[in-house]
């Protein structure tokens, strides 16, 4: 389960709900493959002339790999944190600005961009504002790129929420937003176009999709932490949340040999800026 759109808390709340566990958040998500941003540039076209506009940075991880392009990037990150975890992670980098402000509010003060990226973020922006406002912000012929997550499994491999779903259960009852990640070879092949994420309409071209496998290992204590930085466990009551979670990193140390997955497909859709 990455973050959904369909169980997305009120956008406006996006700031709150990461800026209790911005450190943590910064440890324990997981990064893009490089991969994912070579073909972000090889396809936008991206280098060191390019301007880069960042929306919902977070803590700075895809930021770092954009600034390593060369292009000039300005970051926006709602959460204060959030926003100032990232400038301290991007303190030796001078390509790089980072502004407070959720992507509706933000002043462009007239800036256009040829390149603007969300990664994991998009979804926290509201549509009927959001697809316009990256029109509009953008240079023409200039790209919208969305990067993220799809979390999948593997015939015979151990899965946590596979082998947890009794305790989730047991301590959260009833919650319709527990997923079972589907199969990685299936994955793709039905997640087309701007993926869950609202249709922008006419703004942008035909979108490009790439896809990157990755993986991350966790022990148990790690993989508990793991779903302390993600919205669907954050919105849970601490009283349910801690419990369960304390719960899940047992089951993994006892059951699991203190060895969990959690395996990606890292994608890239790009789309150009419609006339």
């Amino acid at each position: 389960m990455a973050d959904d759109p369909r169980m997305r808390p009120n956008r406006h709340g996006l700031g709150r709900v990461f800026n209790e566990v911005a450190e943590l958040y910064d440890r324990v998500r997981p990064g893009y493959p490089d991969e994912l941003f070579a073909d972000l540039g090889a396809l936008t076209g991206m280098d060191d002339r390019s301007s880069v506009l960042e929306v919902g940075c977070g803590t700075g991880q895809a930021t770092r790999s954009l600034a390593a392009l060369g292009c000039a990037v300005t970051a926006i990150e709602p959460g204060a944190e959030m926003a100032a975890l990232a400038r301290r992670r991007i303190a030796s980098l001078h390509n790089v600005e980072v502004e407070t402000s959720t992507f509706e509010e933000w002043n462009d003060r007239g800036r256009r961009f040829d390149v603007l990226v969300a990664a994991s973020s998009w979804h926290w922006v509201d549509p009927s504002i959001g697809w316009q406002r990256a029109h509009d912000v953008l240079h023409p012929a200039g790209w919208m790129a969305l990067l993220g997550h799809v979390v999948v499994r593997r015939p015979g491999e151990p899965e946590v929420y596979a082998e947890t779903a009794d305790l989730h259960e047991r301590f959260c009852p009833g919650n319709p937003d527990w997923g079972h990640p589907p199969l990685e070879d299936d994955a793709h092949t039905t997640d087309g176009g701007w993926g869950q994420v609202d249709d922008p309409g006419r703004l942008f071209g035909p979108t490009l999709v790439r896809w990157y496998p990755t993986v991350q290992w966790f022990n148990g204590e790690g993989f508990a932490d793991h779903l302390r930085s993600l919205s669907l466990y954050r919105k849970l009551d601490r009283d349910v949340r801690e419990p369960l979670l304390d719960a899940i990193s047992e089951h993994i140390r006892t059951r699991m040999g203190d060895r969990a997955s959690r395996r990606y497909l890292s994608v890239l859709r790009v789309g150009r800026r419609a006339e």
